[in-house]
């Protein structure tokens, strides 16, 4: 199957950049947090093994329905970006989560400089 015909079925069409559709606020008006996982040669991976990878991933994002606010799923960068609403500790525990599931999904974060 051609890739592109699998990004379409999944969803997954490129569309307007992600600083235009992102939300910076939940509909109380708090502002809202995010995260990035890195999925290394994921856009690489055989069509069968992409789908059950994005099925994976959307399994988890549907357990925390409650709280993901928007999902984006870059292949170009193999990049996940996901906005969630101002839960302490969501964002540790919803990636955890998804790294059970897609154990190679590695959180960005940033680096912590020695003390």
């Amino acid at each position: 199957m051609d890739p592109t015909q699998l990004i379409r079925d999944l969803g997954l069409a490129p569309a307007e950049p992600l600083w235009k559709r992102v939300p910076t606020r939940d509909h109380e008006g708090r502002p809202v947090s995010d995260f990035m996982m890195i999925i290394p040669k994921l856009r690489s991976k055989p069509e069968h093994l992409l789908r059950t990878t994005v099925e994976e991933i959307h399994k988890v994002l549907h357990l925390y329905e409650r709280v993901v606010l928007f999902a984006d799923l870059n292949l170009k960068l193999n990049l996940l970006w996901v906005s969630v609403r101002p839960v302490p500790g969501i964002c540790l525990e919803l990636p955890a989560a998804i790294k059970l599931r897609v154990p190679e999904a590695m959180l960005v974060g940033q680096k912590v400089p020695p003390r």
